[in-house]
Protein backbone atom coordinates (compact mmCIF):
# COMPACT_ATOMS: atom_id res chain seq x y z
CA UNK A 1 0.00 0.00 0.00
CA UNK A 2 1.26 3.39 -1.36
CA UNK A 3 0.96 6.23 1.47
CA UNK A 4 -0.35 9.72 0.62
CA UNK A 5 2.72 11.99 0.86
CA UNK A 6 0.61 14.90 1.52
CA UNK A 7 -1.52 12.87 4.14
CA UNK A 8 0.66 13.81 6.85
CA UNK A 9 -0.54 17.75 6.68
CA UNK A 10 -3.88 16.85 8.16
CA UNK A 11 -2.64 15.58 11.28
CA UNK A 12 -1.35 18.74 11.94
CA UNK A 13 -2.98 20.82 14.73
CA UNK A 14 -6.19 22.10 13.88
CA UNK A 15 -5.65 22.04 10.12
CA UNK A 16 -8.02 18.81 9.40
CA UNK A 17 -11.18 21.17 11.14
CA UNK A 18 -9.82 24.50 9.18
CA UNK A 19 -9.93 22.68 6.28
CA UNK A 20 -13.48 21.25 6.27
CA UNK A 21 -14.38 24.67 7.60
CA UNK A 22 -12.97 26.80 4.76
CA UNK A 23 -14.84 24.34 2.32
CA UNK A 24 -18.21 24.85 4.54
CA UNK A 25 -17.84 28.28 3.96
CA UNK A 26 -17.57 28.04 -0.42
CA UNK A 27 -20.30 25.21 -0.25
CA UNK A 28 -22.73 28.15 1.70
CA UNK A 29 -21.59 31.13 -0.72
CA UNK A 30 -22.71 28.79 -4.08
CA UNK A 31 -26.21 28.75 -2.75
CA UNK A 32 -26.36 32.60 -3.83
CA UNK A 33 -29.10 33.25 -5.94
CA UNK A 34 -27.32 35.21 -8.09
CA UNK A 35 -25.61 32.01 -9.26
CA UNK A 36 -29.21 31.08 -10.87
CA UNK A 37 -28.95 33.39 -13.62
CA UNK A 38 -25.80 35.30 -13.30
CA UNK A 39 -23.46 32.95 -13.29
CA UNK A 40 -21.56 34.06 -16.29
CA UNK A 41 -21.26 37.29 -14.91
CA UNK A 42 -20.31 36.42 -11.69
CA UNK A 43 -17.65 34.04 -12.64
CA UNK A 44 -16.00 36.98 -14.94
CA UNK A 45 -16.15 39.38 -11.54
CA UNK A 46 -14.13 36.99 -10.00
CA UNK A 47 -11.88 36.38 -12.82
CA UNK A 48 -11.57 40.28 -12.53
CA UNK A 49 -10.83 40.37 -9.12
CA UNK A 50 -8.73 37.51 -8.82
CA UNK A 51 -6.58 38.63 -11.82
CA UNK A 52 -6.10 42.30 -9.97
CA UNK A 53 -5.15 40.78 -6.58
CA UNK A 54 -2.56 38.67 -7.80
CA UNK A 55 -1.01 41.50 -10.10
CA UNK A 56 -1.46 43.48 -6.94
CA UNK A 57 0.71 41.22 -4.54
CA UNK A 58 3.51 41.22 -7.26
CA UNK A 59 3.90 44.70 -6.88
CA UNK A 60 1.58 46.03 -9.75
CA UNK A 61 -1.26 48.12 -8.06
CA UNK A 62 -3.79 49.23 -10.28
CA UNK A 63 -7.75 50.28 -9.01
CA UNK A 64 -9.87 47.67 -9.87
CA UNK A 65 -11.87 50.34 -11.78
CA UNK A 66 -9.35 51.17 -14.15
CA UNK A 67 -8.45 48.05 -14.98
CA UNK A 68 -12.43 46.97 -15.83
CA UNK A 69 -12.09 50.05 -18.14
CA UNK A 70 -9.35 48.94 -20.01
CA UNK A 71 -7.28 51.86 -19.20
CA UNK A 72 -4.31 49.74 -17.12
CA UNK A 73 -1.76 49.00 -19.58
CA UNK A 74 0.75 47.35 -17.34
CA UNK A 75 2.42 44.04 -18.64
CA UNK A 76 2.22 42.70 -14.84
CA UNK A 77 -1.36 43.36 -14.66
CA UNK A 78 -2.00 42.57 -18.15
CA UNK A 79 -0.10 39.20 -17.88
CA UNK A 80 -2.56 38.14 -14.71
CA UNK A 81 -5.71 38.74 -16.24
CA UNK A 82 -4.32 36.53 -19.42
CA UNK A 83 -3.51 33.84 -16.87
CA UNK A 84 -7.32 34.48 -14.73
CA UNK A 85 -8.46 34.02 -18.56
CA UNK A 86 -6.92 31.12 -19.79
CA UNK A 87 -7.79 28.58 -16.47
CA UNK A 88 -10.72 27.21 -17.53
CA UNK A 89 -9.46 26.34 -20.76
CA UNK A 90 -6.28 24.64 -18.96
CA UNK A 91 -8.40 22.65 -16.66
CA UNK A 92 -8.28 19.44 -18.59
CA UNK A 93 -4.66 19.37 -19.21
CA UNK A 94 -3.71 20.42 -15.75
CA UNK A 95 -3.61 17.00 -14.14
CA UNK A 96 -2.58 15.29 -17.52
CA UNK A 97 0.56 17.51 -18.32
CA UNK A 98 0.80 19.53 -15.24
CA UNK A 99 4.44 20.91 -16.31
CA UNK A 100 3.23 21.90 -19.48
CA UNK A 101 0.12 23.67 -18.51
CA UNK A 102 3.22 25.21 -15.96
CA UNK A 103 4.52 26.41 -19.01
CA UNK A 104 1.70 27.78 -20.74
CA UNK A 105 0.80 29.76 -17.65
CA UNK A 106 4.42 31.65 -17.50
CA UNK A 107 3.93 32.27 -21.55
CA UNK A 108 0.66 34.37 -20.43
CA UNK A 109 2.01 36.01 -17.34
CA UNK A 110 5.63 36.72 -18.31
CA UNK A 111 5.00 37.84 -22.30
CA UNK A 112 6.77 41.25 -22.43
CA UNK A 113 8.81 40.85 -19.24
CA UNK A 114 11.37 38.20 -20.27
CA UNK A 115 12.99 37.39 -22.77
CA UNK A 116 11.23 35.56 -25.52
CA UNK A 117 13.60 32.39 -24.92
CA UNK A 118 13.03 32.17 -21.54
CA UNK A 119 9.01 31.82 -22.00
CA UNK A 120 7.63 28.97 -20.56
CA UNK A 121 10.89 27.42 -19.31
CA UNK A 122 11.97 26.25 -16.00
CA UNK A 123 15.91 27.90 -14.72
CA UNK A 124 18.13 25.38 -15.29
CA UNK A 125 18.75 24.05 -11.87
CA UNK A 126 18.51 20.40 -10.90
CA UNK A 127 16.63 20.70 -7.93
CA UNK A 128 13.91 23.08 -9.32
CA UNK A 129 13.76 20.17 -12.01
CA UNK A 130 13.44 17.40 -8.98
CA UNK A 131 11.71 19.69 -7.03
CA UNK A 132 8.73 20.21 -10.59
CA UNK A 133 8.90 16.61 -11.12
CA UNK A 134 7.55 15.25 -7.39
CA UNK A 135 5.02 18.33 -7.88
CA UNK A 136 3.73 17.37 -11.16
CA UNK A 137 3.24 13.70 -9.83
CA UNK A 138 1.31 14.68 -7.15
CA UNK A 139 -0.80 16.89 -9.23
CA UNK A 140 -1.23 13.90 -11.64
CA UNK A 141 -2.54 11.31 -9.28
CA UNK A 142 -0.35 11.34 -6.50
CA UNK A 143 -2.62 12.11 -3.57
CA UNK A 144 -6.06 11.88 -2.40
CA UNK A 145 -5.94 15.13 -0.10
CA UNK A 146 -8.64 17.89 -0.46
CA UNK A 147 -8.21 20.07 -3.52
CA UNK A 148 -8.06 22.52 -1.21
CA UNK A 149 -5.03 21.17 0.85
CA UNK A 150 -3.23 20.26 -2.41
CA UNK A 151 -3.72 23.77 -4.32
CA UNK A 152 -2.27 25.57 -1.05
CA UNK A 153 1.00 23.00 -1.33
CA UNK A 154 1.35 23.86 -5.01
CA UNK A 155 0.71 27.23 -4.31
CA UNK A 156 3.23 27.12 -1.33
CA UNK A 157 5.90 25.39 -3.69
CA UNK A 158 5.95 27.48 -6.59
CA UNK A 159 6.49 30.44 -4.77
CA UNK A 160 9.22 28.87 -3.00
CA UNK A 161 10.60 27.38 -5.92
CA UNK A 162 10.46 30.17 -8.60
CA UNK A 163 10.86 28.33 -11.35
CA UNK A 164 10.53 30.94 -14.06
CA UNK A 165 12.03 34.16 -14.54
CA UNK A 166 9.78 37.18 -14.07
CA UNK A 167 6.11 36.96 -12.50
CA UNK A 168 6.54 33.58 -10.74
CA UNK A 169 4.08 34.91 -8.33
CA UNK A 170 1.35 35.02 -10.79
CA UNK A 171 2.57 31.54 -12.07
CA UNK A 172 1.83 30.38 -8.58
CA UNK A 173 -1.32 31.75 -7.97
CA UNK A 174 -2.27 30.65 -11.34
CA UNK A 175 -1.76 27.30 -10.66
CA UNK A 176 -3.42 27.07 -7.25
CA UNK A 177 -6.50 27.98 -8.81
CA UNK A 178 -5.63 25.46 -11.89
CA UNK A 179 -6.14 22.88 -9.02
CA UNK A 180 -9.45 23.77 -7.44
CA UNK A 181 -10.68 24.19 -10.83
CA UNK A 182 -9.32 20.53 -12.42
CA UNK A 183 -9.82 18.78 -8.65
CA UNK A 184 -13.73 19.61 -9.15
CA UNK A 185 -13.82 21.95 -6.16
CA UNK A 186 -14.42 24.85 -8.04
CA UNK A 187 -14.99 23.82 -11.79
CA UNK A 188 -16.62 27.38 -12.68
CA UNK A 189 -14.01 29.58 -11.49
CA UNK A 190 -15.87 31.49 -8.38
CA UNK A 191 -13.70 30.78 -5.46
CA UNK A 192 -11.52 34.44 -5.10
CA UNK A 193 -8.79 32.67 -3.11
CA UNK A 194 -6.65 35.47 -4.46
CA UNK A 195 -8.45 38.16 -3.16
CA UNK A 196 -8.00 36.47 0.28
CA UNK A 197 -4.20 36.71 0.00
CA UNK A 198 -4.09 40.04 -0.86
CA UNK A 199 -6.43 41.27 1.75
CA UNK A 200 -3.87 39.35 4.12
CA UNK A 201 -0.99 40.34 2.47
CA UNK A 202 1.29 40.39 5.61
CA UNK A 203 0.08 36.94 6.81
CA UNK A 204 0.46 35.78 3.11
CA UNK A 205 4.27 36.72 3.12
CA UNK A 206 5.48 35.39 6.06
CA UNK A 207 3.55 32.19 6.29
CA UNK A 208 4.70 31.73 2.33
CA UNK A 209 8.28 31.77 4.20
CA UNK A 210 7.66 29.79 7.12
CA UNK A 211 6.54 26.94 4.37
CA UNK A 212 9.83 27.52 2.70
CA UNK A 213 11.13 26.07 5.92
CA UNK A 214 9.64 22.95 5.56
CA UNK A 215 8.81 22.19 9.67
CA UNK A 216 5.26 21.15 11.01
CA UNK A 217 5.21 24.35 12.46
CA UNK A 218 5.89 26.56 9.18
CA UNK A 219 3.47 24.09 6.86
CA UNK A 220 0.72 24.63 9.52
CA UNK A 221 1.53 28.10 9.40
CA UNK A 222 0.80 28.33 5.47
CA UNK A 223 -2.24 26.17 5.20
CA UNK A 224 -4.14 27.91 7.97
CA UNK A 225 -3.24 30.83 5.84
CA UNK A 226 -4.23 29.23 2.75
CA UNK A 227 -7.53 28.21 4.32
CA UNK A 228 -8.67 31.83 5.61
CA UNK A 229 -7.91 32.69 2.60
CA UNK A 230 -10.33 30.54 0.98
CA UNK A 231 -13.11 32.07 3.66
CA UNK A 232 -12.51 35.82 2.14
CA UNK A 233 -13.15 34.49 -1.31
CA UNK A 234 -16.00 32.99 -0.28
CA UNK A 235 -17.06 35.85 1.57
CA UNK A 236 -16.10 37.84 -1.87
CA UNK A 237 -18.67 35.57 -3.96
CA UNK A 238 -21.76 36.46 -1.45
CA UNK A 239 -20.23 39.73 -2.12
CA UNK A 240 -20.26 40.06 -6.12
CA UNK A 241 -23.72 37.93 -5.89
CA UNK A 242 -25.62 40.59 -3.95
CA UNK A 243 -23.67 43.57 -6.23
CA UNK A 244 -25.15 41.34 -9.02
CA UNK A 245 -28.88 41.00 -7.52
CA UNK A 246 -29.03 44.29 -6.31
CA UNK A 247 -27.94 46.19 -9.88
CA UNK A 248 -30.53 43.47 -11.99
Amino acid sequence: MTTDPLAPLLALADIATTVERARERFDQALGHRALRRHGGQVAAEVSLRSAVASAALEGAVHEREAVRAGTVTDPVLQGALRVAGALPGLSELWPNAPRQALAKLHVLAARELVPEAELGRPVADPVVATRLDGLAGLVAGGTKVSPLVLAAVVHGELLNLRPFAGPSGVVARGAARLVLLAGGLDPRGLLAVDVGHREREPEYVGSAGAFATGTPDGLRSWLRHYMAAVEVGADQLTAIGDEILAAA
